[in-house]
């Protein structure tokens, strides 16, 4: 057995929110890496920092992903500080662990830190300027890790589907399903991301960071989402059967608690110039899950 192999072996990896979207997926990928510890809601809980604290120190990690958020945009403006232990604090403490353990930090972050009222897609430079709670308490959240971890790795990511939990595409299927009414906004621009192509992008990054120099690594914050983009609309006509009617309606016709950005495509260029790594299109991603 190489000296390589051995190491491969005795890297022990802390994942936090196995049981979300990205997190399912990424548990089933990240044991190339090493081995998985992966821990979710209720066993640990982010409101509770001082256990957050614990469960790293116990761990002694040598890598940590934190795919756990509180993502229910709307009823975050309900439960704010919710939100913010969830998104801010907890990735905060994270960072501060894995600061003083000198090792890796994954930290997922969102397209709805923007505003959506630039034209072309924001890149890891432009300005953030979140128009609601959970883009707000996702943007502390990014910049706690980022100012915190020495070897950090930010990814933002967008509109995340996938066949489990809850989402748009699952969403739309079921009304769809039960012959339900269908309005769809067609004035909200993004690129759907599928959650496993997210975890596959993540591991082939963590590939080449595992096998390097951890000093002379290019840490820091990288948008991750499928290429392309499309309306709410556009995205639903591809996924449902044609003969399945769905009625296109501005915003302003579907009213909800928290305002969206209107225009939030990402710019994935520093992701590929730096890693080679370049997400599929968002059809042909949607194609592959639906195969899947």
């Amino acid at each position: 057995m190489t000296h390589e192999m051995t190491q491969h072996r005795e890297r022990t990896i802390l994942l936090l929110g196995h049981d979300g979207q990205i997190g399912w997926e990424l548990n089933r990928r990240l044991s190339a890496l090493g081995a998985v510890r992966a821990v979710s809601y209720p066993d640990v809980d982010f409101c509770d920092q001082a256990s957050l604290r614990t469960l790293v120190r116990e761990a002694q990690p040598d890598l940590i992903v934190n795919a756990a958020a509180y993502t229910a945009v709307d009823a975050a403006e309900d439960e704010p500080a919710v939100a913010r232990a969830v998104n801010a604090e907890g990735p905060a403490v994270l960072a501060e662990e894995a600061s003083h353990l000198q090792c890796p930090i994954v930290h997922y972050s969102t397209d709805f830190v923007f505003d959506g009222a630039q034209e072309n897609p924001y890149t890891e430079v432009d300005s953030p300027a979140p128009l609601n709670v959970y883009g707000q308490t996702k943007l502390d959240g990014d910049r706690a890790v980022l100012a915190t971890a020495t070897r950090n790795l930010v990814f933002r990511v967008s509109w995340i589907y996938g066949m489990r939990g809850r989402n748009f595409f699952l969403a739309v299927r079921d009304r769809a399903a039960r012959g339900l009414p269908l309005r769809v906004v067609n004035d909200q621009i993004g690129a759907p991301t599928w959650c496993a192509a997210v975890a596959e992008g993540t591991v082939a990054v963590l590939s080449q960071v595992c096998a390097g120099d951890p000093s002379a690594q290019p840490w820091g914050l990288y948008n991750m989402v499928c290429g392309g983009c499309v309306s709410w609309y556009g995205f639903a006509k591809a996924f449902l059967p044609q003969d399945v009617s769905i009625e296109p309606v501005p915003s302003s016709e579907y009213p909800t608690r928290a305002r969206r950005p209107p225009r939030s495509v990402l710019d994935c260029r520093k992701l590929k110039k730096t890693f080679g790594i370049e997400l599929p299109h968002w059809h042909d991603a949607l194609k592959q899950c639906l195969q899947a």
